[in-house]
């Protein structure tokens, strides 16, 4: 078996792969979509699917879909940590919002089992095309280079 071998930053955190940031968002419901609102950076917490390389979800005619329209650069982040034992990962993507037109958002509606959690009833879907992926893993202390273990702060 052919593995890839790990990477660590100066930190100690494990650097991610693109494959494996998709695969860790995919395993959660909630992310936080950072896009600007009135010059200013906003944060809306987002109940989100995983496309290939994007990020898709529903929303209805506010500042997200707006965002959307315009074709916004924006972040995305989604994460799990485990506080007692000090374990975790984080994956931030960045791109373009864009709105997706009737029919493929039908065709979307049918294929992935994406419900939003607010209760409207007119909703869009909307695509984050994913051009920027980063992701680090906060791994066990013995599982961490043996350089960075000596290391505090």
């Amino acid at each position: 078996m052919n593995t890839v071998p790990r990477r660590f930053d100066h930190t100690g955190m494990e650097i991610l792969a693109d494959a494996e940031c998709l695969r860790l968002l995919s395993t959660v419901p909630i992310g936080r979509l950072v896009f600007t609102k009135g010059g200013l950076p906003a944060i809306r917490l987002v109940n989100f699917l995983v496309d290939g390389d994007a990020v898709i979800f529903a929303t209805t005619d506010g500042d997200k879909y707006r965002a959307a329209e315009r074709g916004d650069v924006v972040a995305f982040e989604a994460d799990e940590i485990d506080a007692d034992r000090h374990l975790g990962w984080t994956v931030t993507a960045a791109g373009h919002l864009s709105a997706i037109d009737t029919d493929e958002a039908e065709l979307l509606r049918r294929a992935l089992p994406l419900h939003p959690w607010a209760p409207n009833h007119d909703h869009h879907l909307i695509r984050l095309g994913i051009e920027s992926l980063e992701g680090r893993r906060l791994v066990a202390w013995g599982s961490r280079p043996a350089a960075l273990r000596g290391q505090h702060g």
